[in-house]
């Protein structure tokens, strides 16, 4: 209830901050919005002028230059071809050329330089690109195909040299020939392109300085700038793009603005307000969570000390309440028998047990906190420190009902540097856990085998299990399932935290497999290989991972008083 509430401060700090940042963000993103979109528009119809201007050029070339009348195309008539150019105004066209599909030289294209009448002599790449151009007519004329409405073609197979084809037809829509013409590339560059630039800029309203910048690039990646202003322009990506449409299709123009814009200018200036806005909303955010998050910390090692003192004063007491029960009965003279002389030993015994390994558990959680904790790694046998943790154990498991079982590796294992007693120790808190979630079930399997590198111990009950999301929590310190069955066991806390810590200081790590409702499986694995080197690392990260903490030692210390304190025993519960 308490962290809630820390929570429910946290967002009462937060929401008017954030509220307050989101208008600004939707007022800046509609203003940013509907200038880019209006500053885009500007750009593409800029771009589309000037295509269409290039587009309206040639267009009214090829109508000017190429319309011939059909009758032109008689075998009669057809040396009269160039006379009809020679009237026309041919800026733009670098060569002209005919065909006729009937007479002696049907067929094939007769060439002439702009404003003369006598035949020229073409290049022969010229001749080839003219030759592609033409086949398909040629073979549509012979087979007698017709056309409803001849309109302009082009032809740009080869980019070095770009057609205009109009094709001729009789009365009857049937191709009688072609007109065409090679378009001058040069020209097209310095002349054609660059006034539709400068006739689409007219148009812009603004100062000269502020006119965006207009570039071509063709289509083997050249690129030129169309720039009305001295100054150089800056290199930018183009905002926009589009490709011509009727003759140079390949080229590409693009264009970009020379300066921000005055909504470029807001947006950027509104930028940094909403970044000052929110760096300072997230120092304010950050100083309110910093502090709730130290209170919660606060709150929650008070919540845990009392969980721990409470636990582990019913440890405690549970055992020396036991003991007490037992001695009294011995020294009434309870025990008329010798064999009740040693069940009753028994019990003290095994309480005794349970006792010492609980305040073991105790002072080795304080030694840990306080990084006085040390191990003496030797060579030994992990089977052999296995063996005789179990041989220890199994008395008071049977008496208790408990069947366990054991699994030796099946070949042997070569020594492994580590702490017998602190292996042992670690193995003993995964039996006595299994012992106290196993609830119904009295099996307990204990197996040792190697995987690669590593030698693994698992320990397996068929009790109440753990469910998934808590798996990742029970190795920490004081940590208590808080849900299901799980949560009516009592214990300290302590254990599973004490066994990951024995475990990574011998480079090794702890597993948990389980499923609520179908037991628990823990696994030790512990590395053959580079010992010596690994041990070193794994002992820092373990202590790094246990670092001192003066709470946790006076919950010890706050422990122990109370259990001096109490003195009426209780019913013997489970750990």
């Amino acid at each position: 209830m308490r962290r809630w509430h820390s929570w429910a401060v946290f967002a009462a700090a937060l929401v008017p901050l954030v509220a307050l940042l989101g208008l600004q963000y939707l007022w800046l993103e509609r203003l940013e919005r509907a200038s880019a979109d209006a500053h885009r528009a500007t750009l593409d119809n800029l771009l589309e002028a000037v295509a269409a201007g290039v587009e309206v050029h040639y267009r009214s070339l090829g109508e000017r230059v190429l319309n011939l009348p059909a009758t032109v195309f008689a075998p009669d008539r057809f040396h009269k071809a160039p006379y009809y150019f020679k009237k026309k105004d041919l800026t733009g066209a670098a060569r002209l050329f005919v065909v006729a599909y009937a007479g002696e030289k049907a067929g094939w294209p007769i060439f002439y330089d702009p404003g003369s009448v006598e035949p020229a002599v073409p290049a022969p790449t010229e001749e080839r690109a003219v030759y592609m151009a033409i086949a398909p007519w040629k073979i549509l004329a012979y087979k007698g195909g017709q056309l409803d409405q001849p309109t302009l073609q082009v032809e740009e197979r080869d980019p070095r040299h770009r057609l205009i084809l109009n094709p001729i037809t009789d009365d009857a829509g049937k191709i009688v020939g072609l007109a065409g013409l090679l378009v001058d590339a040069a020209h097209f560059e310095k002349v054609v392109l660059s006034g539709a630039v400068r006739d689409a800029l007219s148009r812009f309203q603004g100062e000269k300085q502020a006119l965006p910048v207009v570039s071509g690039r063709d289509g083997g990646g050249r690129e030129l700038c169309f720039d009305t202003a001295p100054a150089a322009p800056p290199a930018r990506a183009p905002e926009a793009t589009r490709h011509l449409t009727f003759v140079f299709r390949d080229w590409e123009l693009g264009i970009h603005s020379r300066h921000y814009t005055p909504a470029g200018w807001a947006r950027r200036n509104f930028a940094i307000n909403l970044a000052l806005s929110v760096l300072l909303t997230a120092v304010v955010a950050g100083g309110v969570l910093f502090a709730l998050r130290a209170a919660s910390r606060a709150m929650r090692l008070s919540q845990m000390k009392s969980d721990f003192v409470s636990n582990v004063s019913h440890e405690l007491r549970t055992p020396l309440a036991s003991i007490r029960v037992f001695g009294e009965l011995l020294r009434l003279g309870k025990a008329e028998t010798p064999e009740k002389v040693r069940v009753y030993g028994e019990y003290i015994e095994t309480e005794s047990r349970r006792l010492t390994q609980l305040i073991n558990n105790i002072l080795d959680l304080a030694r840990i906190e306080s990084g006085r904790k040390s191990y003496e790694l030797v060579p030994a046998d992990l089977e052999e420190v296995v063996r005789e943790t179990l041989r220890t154990f199994r008395p008071s498991l049977e008496q208790a009902g408990f069947r366990l079982g054991w699994q030796p590796s099946a070949t042997p294992l070569p020594a492994i540097a580590l702490d017998s007693s602190a292996i042992g120790q670690s193995l003993a808190n995964l039996l006595d856990n299994a012992v106290k979630y196993s609830g119904d079930a009295r099996d307990i399997d204990v197996s040792l085998e190697r995987e690669g590198d590593l030698a693994v111990v698992t320990v397996a009950d068929h009790g109440v299990g753990i469910p998934k999301d808590e798996q990742a929590k029970i190795f920490d310190r004081f940590h208590r399932v808080s849900t299901g069955l799980v949560h009516d066991v009592k214990g300290s806390g302590l254990g599973l935290a004490i066994v990951r810590h024995i475990v990574e200081a011998h480079g090794g790590r702890i597993e948990v497999e389980s499923r609520p409702g179908e037991g628990s499986r823990f696994r030790i694995l512990l590395p053959f290989a580079d010992t010596a080197a690994a041990l070193a690392d794994a002992a820092d990260s373990a202590e790094s991972a246990y670092p001192s903490d003066t709470v946790v030692v006076r919950a010890v210390e706050a422990a122990t008083v109370n259990v001096h304190r109490s003195a009426s025993p209780s019913h013997p519960s489970e750990a």
